[in-house]
């Protein structure tokens, strides 16, 4: 940090405009917003530790102020300038008011935070927005190609077993970038990485008495900042350029960078949380309240009041700011249906927040993912926010792992999903690229551990396994938990395979949780928000472990890749008519090769793409969830196999279609599996050459 000379400070009038720090050769502009302060203070630390600072300044509501906005330009102060705000006004809970002149507050809008929350150290920092960005290209990888990897900064390389220099920060995940190429996604989806606040919980690992820690970061603080704890050194700012670097380097692989935003509640928590920034600056403007209580739609405590136009200004400018300065590709929005709940809670149908992000110029080129849902009941998947929302289906998730436990009547949401899920999607100029599908997501059971508990098992959340979702539609597959049982083993690798096949033969944009592809696990935890340690941490020798799982989901991804059948972004039509002639372009069947009768309780079914359609573009895909082999009859061929998660591998899936195994007029799936077949041209007849007479 710089050293501060307080000698060679001049304040001068700022300007309102933009918020927050900004650093020029003369000095750095202070400005922020409050409309019911009396008084404003900025102060300047000298180090990271002090909790007292050494410089102090008072604005002039006559000269420093413009409507609710207050400005200074401090003269002689550089980049690296630590400071915080003080402000005074009523305290009036019933009408909102907090002011407390006596806390020292942190900036909303800082692009910088060093030290730590907990014992009072936290600063902002005044920094450059500028810095070299020559040479780095966007990816834009269409919607519809889109495979998207979700996963934790510092969870990935966090254990030795990474093998990376710098473990469980920006570098790391650098590091990695040759094995995500390997995998074949094309995005990163990363959990929280803008600081947050709450970071201890205040409870206790049952098995090792470790304190546990906020590990997921959705506790947002510092909305404009990435987050130091990701870095190998925040203490002079070098946390800005390892994220910067991590994005430039995922751009030159052509991996796109998502992130996680949090705009329904902040780390105040509730009456009883921190005044940490927005609570001390303008609590009335920044949260819903209902005389003074905070209304809690996010379960956190707190909910932004996203009705707000001021609070509208502070979410575009933070969408801005991480796509025009820091490149960010696209943003997952946290408990999205928040963004249009009105002042008093009631969710609007076409809200205006939710407009605008889609109308924003600056955001026109990102990808927009909303979790359509809140923690108080909203649930708007299929609804939400028109054409330029895509959206995490939780439909899809829910009615996959439903028809995979072989539940009766699961099979037409299970082809639903699997074709896009038109019925969710379909009107509105909506399209199967706007579901992102998904088996497993942070929130919930991993892969294996899907088929490997029935219960979840979160004791050591401290909270006596009351956290966490009951219905997880999940299956043990006849052994709760580890076992060394092979049968029990091979019938856990087949389901994992079906759920991932599942995965990249949907129609719609692909979401894989880091450590699916090779059998992570979580001892059943499927809440692992506070575990900062191996529960949540990817473990490399999985890898070892399991090659089988990573060939195969890595051969899926593939397998997607190649083929356009599987990542058109228009819907089938199934039987049409068309000048009197009844044309098909997707036909399902059961096991005899009869038409479905969807009203009966039978779950196995087979689709037939492109009946009509040339040998490349023709394909059977066969399920059977059951727990017995099913013999289907298979349309006129010839056909060979592509997939069959029933086979050993390495013929559980062929790429090639050189290799492929020939099927005849029938084919047994073995019982949970899944079948793909590629139509191949007939061969020419050729007629013997007569003889010469």
């Amino acid at each position: 940090m710089p050293t501060l000379e307080i000698s060679k400070l001049r304040v001068t009038q700022g300007r309102s405009y933009p918020m927050g720090s900004s650093v020029y050769e003369e000095g750095v502009r202070f400005t922020i917003f409050s409309r019911n302060a009396t008084r404003v203070w900025v102060a300047l630390f000298a180090k990271v530790e002090d909790t007292a600072p050494v410089w102090e300044y008072e604005f002039d509501a006559t000269h420093h102020r413009t409507g609710d906005v207050w400005s200074i330009f401090v003269r002689g102060l550089g980049e690296g300038a630590l400071y915080k705000y003080r402000m005074d006004g009523p305290f009036a809970r019933e009408a909102g008011h907090l002011f407390d002149a006596k806390l020292y507050l942190l900036d909303p809008y800082a692009k910088a935070f060093v030290g730590d929350v907990h014992d009072g150290t936290m600063k902002c920092a005044a920094v450059h927005d500028e810095r070299d960005w020559s040479g780095d290209v966007h990816p834009r990888t269409a919607m519809k190609d889109t495979i998207i990897y979700e996963t934790h900064v510092r969870g990935f390389t966090r254990l030795a077993s990474a093998g990376v220099a710098h473990p469980g920060t920006y570098r790391g995940l650098t590091e990695k970038i040759p094995y995500l190429k390997d995998l074949g996604i094309t995005a990163v989806e990363l959990l929280p990485i803008q600081e947050f606040g709450e970071n201890l919980l205040g409870r206790r690992r049952q098995d090792t008495g470790e304190e546990l820690t906020n590990y997921w970061g959705y506790s947002s603080i510092g909305f404009f900042a990435p987050a130091g704890r990701y870095a190998c050194s925040a203490l002079d700012l070098e946390h800005l350029d390892e994220f910067r670097y991590m994005v430039h380097a995922l751009h030159n692989a052509g991996i796109e960078v998502i992130l996680d935003v949090v705009f329904n509640h902040t780390s105040e928590g509730n009456e009883s949380g921190p005044t940490l920034c927005f609570r001390g600056i303008d609590n009335s403007i920044y949260y819903l309240l209902d005389k003074g209580a905070y209304l809690n739609f996010s379960g956190c405590g707190n909910t932004l009041n996203c009705d707000h136009p001021l609070v509208h200004d502070f979410i575009l400018d933070c969408l801005s700011y991480w796509t025009s300065v820091m490149h960010i590709d696209g943003f997952r929005f946290d408990l999205a249906s928040i963004l249009g709940r009105d002042e008093n809670g009631a969710v609007w149908h076409n809200a205006p927040l939710v407009r605008r992000i889609a109308e924003d110029p600056v955001l026109r080129d990102v990808k927009l993912i909303a979790e359509a849902w809140d923690a108080a009941g909203a649930y708007q998947v299929g609804s939400f926010g028109g054409v330029r929302w895509a959206e995490w289906n939780g439909r899809y998730r829910d009615d996959v792992r439903r028809y995979w436990l072989g539940g009766p009547h699961s099979r037409g949401d299970f082809a639903s999903r699997l074709m896009g899920s038109a019925d969710v999607y379909h009107g509105g100029k909506r399209t199967p690229e706007h579901s992102v599908n998904f088996i497993t997501c942070h929130d919930g059971f991993t892969l294996r551990d899907l088929v490997s508990y029935t219960q979840k098992q979160n004791e050591n959340n401290g909270e006596d396994n009351r956290d966490g979702s009951d219905e997880n539609h999940s299956l043990n597959c006849g052994v709760e938990g580890e076992t060394d049982d092979p049968d029990v083993n091979a019938l856990r690798l087949r389901m994992q395979k079906n759920y991932l096949a599942t995965l990249f033969l949907s129609l719609g944009v692909p979401m894989l949780l880091s450590g699916d592809e090779c059998g992570r696990t979580q001892g059943g935890n499927n809440n692992a928000y506070c575990q900062d340690n191996e529960v949540s941490w990817f473990d490399w020798t999985f890898l070892e472990k399991n090659p089988e799982l990573y060939r195969f989901c890595k051969s899926m991804i593939a397998f997607r890749k190649a083929h356009a059948t599987f990542t058109r972004s228009n819907y089938y039509q199934g039987k049409t008519n068309q000048d009197g002639e009844e044309t098909a372009d997707l036909l399902w069947f059961d096991p005899e090769g009869n038409e479905i009768d969807w009203s009966n309780g039978e779950t196995v079914l087979a689709c037939h793409i492109g009946p009509g359609a040339p040998a490349s573009s023709r394909w059977y895909l066969m399920f059977n969830n059951t727990g017995a082999a099913v013999r289907f009859r298979l349309p006129k061929g010839p056909w060979g196999v592509c997939i069959d998660t029933g086979r050993p591998a390495p013929g559980d899936i062929t790429l090639a279609r050189t290799d492929m195994a020939k099927a005849s007029r029938h084919a047994i799936l073995e019982a949970k599996s899944v079948c793909v077949l590629s139509a191949l041209a007939p061969r020419r007849k050729h007629r013997a050459a007569a003889a010469a007479p």
